[in-house]
Protein backbone atom coordinates (compact mmCIF):
# COMPACT_ATOMS: atom_id res chain seq x y z
CA UNK A 1 0.00 0.00 0.00
CA UNK A 2 1.82 3.60 -1.04
CA UNK A 3 2.27 6.39 1.42
CA UNK A 4 -0.17 9.00 2.08
CA UNK A 5 2.78 11.68 0.89
CA UNK A 6 6.36 10.84 0.21
CA UNK A 7 8.39 13.25 2.43
CA UNK A 8 9.25 15.25 -0.35
CA UNK A 9 5.78 15.62 -0.67
CA UNK A 10 5.22 16.94 2.53
CA UNK A 11 8.11 19.25 2.25
CA UNK A 12 7.17 21.09 -1.58
CA UNK A 13 4.07 21.12 -0.55
CA UNK A 14 4.66 23.24 2.62
CA UNK A 15 8.07 24.87 1.88
CA UNK A 16 9.17 23.06 4.94
CA UNK A 17 12.29 22.11 5.76
CA UNK A 18 13.05 18.32 6.83
CA UNK A 19 15.64 17.54 9.67
CA UNK A 20 16.43 14.29 11.15
CA UNK A 21 13.43 12.36 8.98
CA UNK A 22 14.64 8.99 8.12
CA UNK A 23 11.64 7.47 6.73
CA UNK A 24 10.77 8.28 3.00
CA UNK A 25 6.76 8.29 3.50
CA UNK A 26 4.01 8.66 6.31
CA UNK A 27 1.00 6.47 6.33
CA UNK A 28 -1.52 9.18 7.97
CA UNK A 29 -2.23 12.35 9.77
CA UNK A 30 -2.67 13.10 13.40
CA UNK A 31 -3.22 16.34 15.47
CA UNK A 32 -3.09 14.22 18.72
CA UNK A 33 -0.04 12.52 20.22
CA UNK A 34 -2.06 10.25 22.06
CA UNK A 35 -4.02 8.72 19.16
CA UNK A 36 -1.64 8.07 15.99
CA UNK A 37 -0.87 4.79 13.72
CA UNK A 38 3.12 3.50 12.84
CA UNK A 39 4.68 6.09 10.36
CA UNK A 40 2.09 8.90 11.11
CA UNK A 41 2.82 12.86 10.67
CA UNK A 42 1.59 14.58 14.09
CA UNK A 43 0.96 18.06 13.41
CA UNK A 44 1.69 20.34 16.19
CA UNK A 45 -1.07 22.65 16.46
CA UNK A 46 -1.57 25.63 18.82
CA UNK A 47 -5.05 25.37 20.49
CA UNK A 48 -6.73 27.19 23.18
CA UNK A 49 -5.86 24.82 25.34
CA UNK A 50 -2.71 23.15 24.57
CA UNK A 51 0.03 23.34 22.03
CA UNK A 52 0.75 20.49 20.47
CA UNK A 53 4.92 21.29 20.35
CA UNK A 54 4.88 20.25 23.88
CA UNK A 55 4.35 16.57 22.44
CA UNK A 56 6.30 16.09 19.80
CA UNK A 57 8.84 13.78 21.76
CA UNK A 58 5.65 11.52 22.74
CA UNK A 59 3.98 11.34 19.73
CA UNK A 60 7.48 9.95 18.02
CA UNK A 61 7.46 7.54 20.87
CA UNK A 62 4.28 6.62 19.97
CA UNK A 63 5.59 6.23 16.34
CA UNK A 64 5.31 8.80 14.38
CA UNK A 65 7.45 9.43 11.54
CA UNK A 66 8.42 13.31 11.95
CA UNK A 67 6.27 16.24 13.52
CA UNK A 68 5.05 19.28 11.15
CA UNK A 69 6.17 22.28 13.73
CA UNK A 70 6.19 25.90 13.76
CA UNK A 71 9.92 27.50 13.11
CA UNK A 72 10.09 29.10 16.30
CA UNK A 73 10.05 25.68 18.63
CA UNK A 74 11.85 24.07 16.26
CA UNK A 75 15.26 24.50 18.10
CA UNK A 76 13.51 23.25 21.30
CA UNK A 77 12.74 19.13 20.07
CA UNK A 78 15.47 16.65 19.17
CA UNK A 79 13.11 14.43 17.10
CA UNK A 80 12.17 14.22 13.45
CA UNK A 81 10.88 17.42 12.05
CA UNK A 82 9.63 19.32 8.97
CA UNK A 83 9.91 22.50 10.10
CA UNK A 84 7.51 25.21 8.66
CA UNK A 85 6.57 29.00 9.58
CA UNK A 86 3.22 28.44 10.83
CA UNK A 87 2.01 24.53 12.03
CA UNK A 88 -1.55 25.25 11.32
CA UNK A 89 -0.94 27.27 7.76
CA UNK A 90 1.44 24.22 6.87
CA UNK A 91 -1.29 21.53 7.79
CA UNK A 92 -3.68 24.04 5.11
CA UNK A 93 -1.01 23.97 2.66
CA UNK A 94 -0.90 20.36 2.61
CA UNK A 95 -4.72 19.93 2.27
CA UNK A 96 -4.37 22.38 -0.70
CA UNK A 97 -2.21 20.03 -1.56
CA UNK A 98 -4.30 17.14 -1.64
CA UNK A 99 -7.56 19.20 -3.00
CA UNK A 100 -5.13 19.61 -6.26
CA UNK A 101 -3.65 16.22 -6.96
CA UNK A 102 -7.29 14.80 -6.34
CA UNK A 103 -9.73 13.94 -8.82
CA UNK A 104 -12.24 12.82 -6.76
CA UNK A 105 -16.02 14.42 -6.85
CA UNK A 106 -16.39 17.14 -3.71
CA UNK A 107 -19.39 17.93 -1.29
CA UNK A 108 -19.07 20.72 1.07
CA UNK A 109 -22.24 20.68 3.82
CA UNK A 110 -23.02 23.81 5.78
CA UNK A 111 -26.24 24.57 7.58
CA UNK A 112 -27.33 25.57 11.15
CA UNK A 113 -28.96 22.10 11.64
CA UNK A 114 -27.58 18.74 10.72
CA UNK A 115 -24.23 19.41 9.08
CA UNK A 116 -22.83 16.21 10.63
CA UNK A 117 -25.98 13.60 10.22
CA UNK A 118 -25.88 14.74 6.60
CA UNK A 119 -22.33 14.46 5.71
CA UNK A 120 -22.08 10.88 7.14
CA UNK A 121 -25.60 10.27 4.95
CA UNK A 122 -24.03 11.66 1.78
CA UNK A 123 -20.45 9.60 2.49
CA UNK A 124 -22.71 6.57 2.96
CA UNK A 125 -24.75 7.03 -0.21
CA UNK A 126 -21.25 7.80 -2.28
CA UNK A 127 -19.50 5.00 -0.68
CA UNK A 128 -21.79 2.55 -2.59
CA UNK A 129 -20.69 3.88 -5.90
CA UNK A 130 -16.72 4.21 -4.75
CA UNK A 131 -13.86 4.92 -2.22
CA UNK A 132 -15.43 8.00 -0.23
CA UNK A 133 -13.56 10.18 2.00
CA UNK A 134 -14.98 12.07 5.11
CA UNK A 135 -13.84 13.63 8.32
CA UNK A 136 -14.97 12.42 11.46
CA UNK A 137 -17.26 13.77 13.74
CA UNK A 138 -17.53 17.21 13.58
CA UNK A 139 -14.14 18.37 12.19
CA UNK A 140 -15.61 21.85 10.53
CA UNK A 141 -13.27 24.40 11.99
CA UNK A 142 -9.89 26.21 10.98
CA UNK A 143 -8.23 23.23 11.41
CA UNK A 144 -10.82 20.44 10.87
CA UNK A 145 -11.25 21.21 7.38
CA UNK A 146 -7.61 21.45 6.34
CA UNK A 147 -6.85 18.38 8.37
CA UNK A 148 -9.70 16.28 6.53
CA UNK A 149 -8.65 17.45 3.38
CA UNK A 150 -4.67 16.43 3.84
CA UNK A 151 -5.85 13.26 5.14
CA UNK A 152 -7.49 12.18 1.80
CA UNK A 153 -6.31 9.75 0.32
CA UNK A 154 -4.76 10.49 -3.99
CA UNK A 155 -7.37 7.33 -4.94
CA UNK A 156 -10.56 9.26 -2.92
CA UNK A 157 -13.42 9.28 -5.94
CA UNK A 158 -16.10 11.13 -3.63
CA UNK A 159 -14.75 13.28 -1.00
CA UNK A 160 -17.42 15.15 1.72
CA UNK A 161 -16.81 17.71 3.87
CA UNK A 162 -18.67 19.63 6.62
CA UNK A 163 -18.15 23.36 7.29
CA UNK A 164 -18.84 24.73 10.18
CA UNK A 165 -18.88 28.87 11.28
CA UNK A 166 -19.30 31.21 14.54
CA UNK A 167 -19.26 34.21 12.56
CA UNK A 168 -19.61 35.84 9.23
CA UNK A 169 -16.81 35.38 6.94
CA UNK A 170 -15.18 31.93 8.64
CA UNK A 171 -16.76 29.84 5.54
CA UNK A 172 -15.52 31.46 2.99
CA UNK A 173 -11.59 30.79 3.61
CA UNK A 174 -12.52 27.13 4.59
CA UNK A 175 -14.37 26.05 1.53
CA UNK A 176 -12.21 28.16 -1.36
CA UNK A 177 -10.12 25.41 0.42
CA UNK A 178 -12.40 22.34 -0.18
CA UNK A 179 -13.14 24.33 -3.64
CA UNK A 180 -16.74 21.69 -3.60
CA UNK A 181 -18.29 20.24 -7.18
CA UNK A 182 -21.63 20.30 -4.78
CA UNK A 183 -22.00 22.59 -1.65
CA UNK A 184 -25.37 21.72 0.15
CA UNK A 185 -27.19 24.13 2.81
CA UNK A 186 -29.15 21.88 5.05
CA UNK A 187 -31.22 24.60 6.78
CA UNK A 188 -31.19 27.70 8.80
CA UNK A 189 -31.83 28.30 12.46
CA UNK A 190 -31.51 30.46 15.04
CA UNK A 191 -28.07 28.94 16.07
CA UNK A 192 -25.16 31.22 16.31
CA UNK A 193 -28.11 33.89 16.44
CA UNK A 194 -25.48 35.42 19.17
CA UNK A 195 -22.70 36.86 17.19
CA UNK A 196 -25.36 37.10 14.00
CA UNK A 197 -28.11 39.25 15.05
CA UNK A 198 -30.69 37.83 12.91
CA UNK A 199 -31.54 34.53 10.79
CA UNK A 200 -31.24 36.68 7.72
CA UNK A 201 -27.97 37.09 8.30
CA UNK A 202 -26.89 33.56 9.28
CA UNK A 203 -28.71 32.65 5.78
CA UNK A 204 -25.95 35.07 4.59
CA UNK A 205 -22.87 33.35 6.28
CA UNK A 206 -24.23 30.02 5.86
CA UNK A 207 -24.39 31.13 1.88
CA UNK A 208 -20.53 31.86 1.64
CA UNK A 209 -20.21 28.21 0.75
CA UNK A 210 -21.35 29.22 -2.84
CA UNK A 211 -18.37 31.06 -3.26
CA UNK A 212 -16.15 27.70 -3.12
CA UNK A 213 -17.79 26.08 -5.70
CA UNK A 214 -15.90 24.57 -8.98
CA UNK A 215 -16.66 25.45 -12.58
CA UNK A 216 -19.59 23.81 -13.51
CA UNK A 217 -20.54 22.92 -10.03
CA UNK A 218 -23.57 22.54 -8.40
CA UNK A 219 -25.10 24.42 -5.14
CA UNK A 220 -27.79 21.94 -3.15
CA UNK A 221 -30.34 23.09 -1.04
CA UNK A 222 -33.32 22.69 1.36
CA UNK A 223 -36.27 24.90 1.39
CA UNK A 224 -38.44 23.75 3.76
CA UNK A 225 -37.81 26.92 6.04
CA UNK A 226 -38.22 30.90 5.89
CA UNK A 227 -34.68 31.78 4.16
CA UNK A 228 -34.83 29.79 1.54
CA UNK A 229 -35.49 33.14 -0.51
CA UNK A 230 -32.22 34.51 0.68
CA UNK A 231 -29.71 31.29 -0.52
CA UNK A 232 -31.31 31.18 -3.64
CA UNK A 233 -30.33 34.68 -4.37
CA UNK A 234 -27.28 34.16 -2.83
CA UNK A 235 -26.52 31.62 -4.99
CA UNK A 236 -27.59 33.34 -8.30
CA UNK A 237 -25.33 36.40 -6.76
CA UNK A 238 -22.67 33.86 -6.40
CA UNK A 239 -23.46 32.94 -10.53
CA UNK A 240 -23.76 28.96 -9.50
CA UNK A 241 -25.74 27.81 -12.55
CA UNK A 242 -26.87 24.38 -11.52
CA UNK A 243 -28.93 25.41 -8.70
CA UNK A 244 -31.07 22.31 -6.85
CA UNK A 245 -33.93 22.01 -4.57
CA UNK A 246 -34.81 19.53 -1.63
CA UNK A 247 -37.62 18.84 0.60
CA UNK A 248 -40.46 18.13 1.65
CA UNK A 249 -42.06 21.64 0.00
CA UNK A 250 -43.77 21.05 -3.18
CA UNK A 251 -41.53 22.08 -6.15
CA UNK A 252 -38.43 21.15 -4.42
CA UNK A 253 -36.39 19.06 -7.14
CA UNK A 254 -36.07 16.10 -5.06
CA UNK A 255 -39.00 16.05 -3.10
CA UNK A 256 -40.11 13.70 -0.43
CA UNK A 257 -43.68 13.01 -0.89
CA UNK A 258 -44.66 10.22 2.23
CA UNK A 259 -42.80 9.41 4.50
CA UNK A 260 -43.30 6.96 7.62
CA UNK A 261 -41.30 6.17 10.84
CA UNK A 262 -41.53 3.28 13.20
CA UNK A 263 -39.15 1.79 15.90
CA UNK A 264 -36.15 0.63 13.60
CA UNK A 265 -36.27 3.78 12.07
CA UNK A 266 -37.59 5.59 8.60
CA UNK A 267 -39.43 4.52 5.12
CA UNK A 268 -39.52 7.74 2.74
CA UNK A 269 -40.24 8.12 -0.80
CA UNK A 270 -38.12 10.46 -2.87
CA UNK A 271 -39.05 12.29 -6.23
CA UNK A 272 -37.11 13.32 -9.02
CA UNK A 273 -38.24 14.39 -12.84
CA UNK A 274 -40.87 12.40 -12.03
CA UNK A 275 -39.53 9.12 -10.60
CA UNK A 276 -39.67 7.64 -7.25
CA UNK A 277 -36.82 6.65 -5.48
CA UNK A 278 -37.71 4.25 -1.70
CA UNK A 279 -35.54 4.54 0.97
CA UNK A 280 -35.52 2.73 4.33
CA UNK A 281 -33.39 4.74 6.75
CA UNK A 282 -32.07 3.48 10.26
CA UNK A 283 -32.79 6.67 12.05
CA UNK A 284 -35.94 8.32 12.73
CA UNK A 285 -37.71 12.05 11.63
CA UNK A 286 -38.47 14.45 9.40
CA UNK A 287 -35.22 15.91 9.82
CA UNK A 288 -33.40 12.08 9.00
CA UNK A 289 -35.95 11.98 5.76
CA UNK A 290 -34.35 15.38 4.67
CA UNK A 291 -30.85 14.18 5.53
CA UNK A 292 -31.20 10.95 3.34
CA UNK A 293 -32.53 12.85 0.95
CA UNK A 294 -29.51 15.69 0.26
CA UNK A 295 -27.65 12.17 0.32
CA UNK A 296 -29.84 11.09 -2.65
CA UNK A 297 -29.23 14.40 -4.69
CA UNK A 298 -26.03 14.73 -3.68
CA UNK A 299 -24.85 11.00 -5.45
CA UNK A 300 -26.19 12.21 -8.27
CA UNK A 301 -25.32 15.58 -8.58
CA UNK A 302 -21.74 13.45 -8.29
CA UNK A 303 -22.49 11.05 -11.18
CA UNK A 304 -22.37 8.37 -8.59
CA UNK A 305 -25.51 5.83 -9.38
CA UNK A 306 -28.39 6.23 -7.57
CA UNK A 307 -29.80 2.59 -6.88
CA UNK A 308 -26.38 2.27 -5.16
CA UNK A 309 -26.76 5.26 -2.77
CA UNK A 310 -30.23 3.91 -2.39
CA UNK A 311 -29.46 0.66 -1.65
CA UNK A 312 -26.37 1.92 1.03
CA UNK A 313 -28.32 4.55 3.00
CA UNK A 314 -30.17 1.53 4.52
CA UNK A 315 -27.42 1.26 6.73
CA UNK A 316 -27.93 5.06 7.84
CA UNK A 317 -28.46 5.77 11.74
CA UNK A 318 -27.87 8.96 13.40
CA UNK A 319 -24.63 9.19 14.72
CA UNK A 320 -23.33 9.76 18.35
CA UNK A 321 -25.54 12.30 19.73
CA UNK A 322 -27.88 12.90 17.41
CA UNK A 323 -30.92 10.79 17.96
CA UNK A 324 -29.14 7.52 18.22
CA UNK A 325 -30.78 5.32 19.97
CA UNK A 326 -29.70 2.38 22.47
CA UNK A 327 -32.00 -0.11 23.98
CA UNK A 328 -30.60 -0.89 27.81
CA UNK A 329 -31.40 -4.06 29.98
CA UNK A 330 -33.14 -7.15 30.07
CA UNK A 331 -34.95 -8.41 27.07
CA UNK A 332 -38.39 -8.41 28.62
CA UNK A 333 -37.88 -5.01 30.04
CA UNK A 334 -35.92 -2.70 27.99
CA UNK A 335 -35.20 1.20 28.81
CA UNK A 336 -34.96 3.05 25.73
CA UNK A 337 -31.99 6.18 25.80
CA UNK A 338 -32.79 8.72 22.74
CA UNK A 339 -28.90 10.47 23.00
CA UNK A 340 -29.33 14.17 21.61
CA UNK A 341 -26.86 15.44 23.51
CA UNK A 342 -24.21 17.01 21.34
CA UNK A 343 -25.73 20.14 20.25
CA UNK A 344 -29.22 22.19 20.32
CA UNK A 345 -31.39 25.09 18.88
CA UNK A 346 -35.07 25.98 18.63
CA UNK A 347 -35.30 24.35 15.33
CA UNK A 348 -33.29 20.79 16.25
CA UNK A 349 -34.94 20.69 20.10
CA UNK A 350 -38.31 20.84 17.98
CA UNK A 351 -37.32 17.93 15.72
CA UNK A 352 -36.65 15.89 18.34
CA UNK A 353 -39.53 16.26 20.66
CA UNK A 354 -41.30 15.49 17.52
CA UNK A 355 -39.48 12.00 16.89
CA UNK A 356 -40.05 11.66 21.22
CA UNK A 357 -43.57 12.41 20.96
CA UNK A 358 -43.59 9.58 18.50
CA UNK A 359 -42.15 6.90 20.39
CA UNK A 360 -43.82 4.39 22.40
CA UNK A 361 -42.08 3.40 25.70
CA UNK A 362 -41.71 -0.75 26.19
CA UNK A 363 -43.94 -0.34 29.29
CA UNK A 364 -43.33 2.76 31.15
CA UNK A 365 -43.12 6.41 31.09
CA UNK A 366 -41.58 8.90 28.76
CA UNK A 367 -39.50 11.36 30.58
CA UNK A 368 -37.62 14.13 28.87
CA UNK A 369 -33.94 16.06 29.74
CA UNK A 370 -33.65 19.16 28.04
CA UNK A 371 -30.15 21.28 28.49
CA UNK A 372 -29.77 24.98 27.63
CA UNK A 373 -29.39 25.78 24.19
CA UNK A 374 -26.43 27.94 23.87
CA UNK A 375 -25.19 31.32 22.09
CA UNK A 376 -28.94 32.62 21.79
CA UNK A 377 -27.47 35.71 23.05
CA UNK A 378 -30.59 38.34 23.43
CA UNK A 379 -33.13 35.96 22.18
CA UNK A 380 -32.05 32.97 24.69
CA UNK A 381 -35.62 33.67 27.28
CA UNK A 382 -37.69 33.69 24.11
CA UNK A 383 -36.45 30.98 22.47
CA UNK A 384 -36.36 28.89 25.59
CA UNK A 385 -39.95 29.62 26.20
CA UNK A 386 -40.82 28.51 22.59
CA UNK A 387 -39.90 25.08 23.68
CA UNK A 388 -42.87 24.97 26.01
CA UNK A 389 -45.46 24.22 22.54
CA UNK A 390 -43.23 21.18 20.70
CA UNK A 391 -42.64 20.02 24.69
CA UNK A 392 -46.22 19.84 25.04
CA UNK A 393 -46.65 17.98 22.07
CA UNK A 394 -44.88 15.50 23.09
CA UNK A 395 -46.28 14.77 26.32
CA UNK A 396 -43.74 13.59 28.11
CA UNK A 397 -44.49 11.76 31.73
CA UNK A 398 -41.52 13.50 33.75
CA UNK A 399 -39.29 17.03 32.31
CA UNK A 400 -35.86 17.68 33.71
CA UNK A 401 -34.37 21.15 33.01
CA UNK A 402 -30.64 21.36 33.35
CA UNK A 403 -28.23 25.08 32.76
CA UNK A 404 -29.88 28.45 33.89
CA UNK A 405 -31.06 29.65 30.70
CA UNK A 406 -34.06 27.04 30.88
CA UNK A 407 -35.73 28.96 33.33
CA UNK A 408 -37.07 30.39 30.96
CA UNK A 409 -38.95 27.06 29.95
CA UNK A 410 -39.22 26.50 33.83
CA UNK A 411 -41.43 29.71 34.35
CA UNK A 412 -44.04 28.78 31.46
CA UNK A 413 -44.83 25.27 32.03
CA UNK A 414 -44.59 25.87 35.97
CA UNK A 415 -43.33 24.31 38.97
CA UNK A 416 -45.96 21.29 38.55
CA UNK A 417 -44.15 20.67 35.14
CA UNK A 418 -40.80 20.36 36.32
CA UNK A 419 -40.05 17.47 37.90
CA UNK A 420 -36.23 18.41 38.33
CA UNK A 421 -34.40 21.56 37.19
CA UNK A 422 -30.36 21.83 38.11
CA UNK A 423 -27.72 24.46 37.07
CA UNK A 424 -25.36 21.63 36.50
CA UNK A 425 -25.69 18.02 35.04
CA UNK A 426 -23.67 16.81 38.14
CA UNK A 427 -26.45 18.03 40.07
CA UNK A 428 -29.03 16.42 38.34
CA UNK A 429 -27.84 13.00 37.70
CA UNK A 430 -28.58 10.96 40.94
CA UNK A 431 -32.36 12.73 40.89
CA UNK A 432 -32.73 11.62 37.11
CA UNK A 433 -31.09 8.12 37.65
CA UNK A 434 -33.40 7.32 40.74
CA UNK A 435 -36.06 7.96 38.51
CA UNK A 436 -35.66 6.04 35.64
CA UNK A 437 -37.11 2.46 35.73
CA UNK A 438 -36.54 -0.54 33.24
CA UNK A 439 -39.90 -0.09 30.50
CA UNK A 440 -38.71 4.06 30.44
CA UNK A 441 -38.42 6.15 27.45
CA UNK A 442 -35.58 9.11 28.33
CA UNK A 443 -34.44 11.74 25.84
CA UNK A 444 -31.41 13.85 26.56
CA UNK A 445 -31.37 16.81 24.24
CA UNK A 446 -28.72 20.41 24.84
CA UNK A 447 -26.04 21.68 23.81
CA UNK A 448 -22.81 20.27 23.74
CA UNK A 449 -21.26 22.66 26.01
CA UNK A 450 -24.40 21.56 28.52
CA UNK A 451 -22.24 18.40 29.03
CA UNK A 452 -25.14 16.03 29.15
CA UNK A 453 -23.35 13.42 27.75
CA UNK A 454 -22.26 12.75 30.83
CA UNK A 455 -25.81 12.29 32.09
CA UNK A 456 -26.32 9.56 28.58
CA UNK A 457 -22.84 7.66 30.09
CA UNK A 458 -24.41 7.58 33.92
CA UNK A 459 -27.96 6.28 32.27
CA UNK A 460 -26.13 3.77 30.08
CA UNK A 461 -24.20 2.42 32.94
CA UNK A 462 -26.61 2.02 35.79
CA UNK A 463 -28.95 0.77 32.90
CA UNK A 464 -27.22 -1.02 30.37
Amino acid sequence: MSPLYSIDEIVAATSGEARRVERSGIGSISIDSRDLSEGALFVAISGDRFDGHDFVDDAVQRGAAAALVSADRADSVDSPLIVVPDALEGLVALGRYARERSVAKIVAVTGSVGKTTTKEAIRIALSGSGATHAGVRSFNNHWGVPLTLARMPRDTAYGVFEIGMNHAGEITPLVQQVRPHVAVITTIAPAHIENLGSIEAIARAKAEIFSGVVPGGAVLINIDHDQRDILLAEASRAEVDNVVTYGFAQGSDWQITDYAQDEAGSELTVRHHGVDHRLRIGAAGRHMASNAAAALAASALCGAEIGAAAEALQSFGAPEGRGQRFLLGPAEAKLVLVDESYNANLASMSAALEVFRDLTPPGGRKIVVLGDMLELGAHSAQMHRDLQHPLAAANPDAVYLVGRHMQALADVIGPSGVAGHAHSVGELITPLLDSLAYGDAVMVKGSNGVGLGRMVEAIRARFG
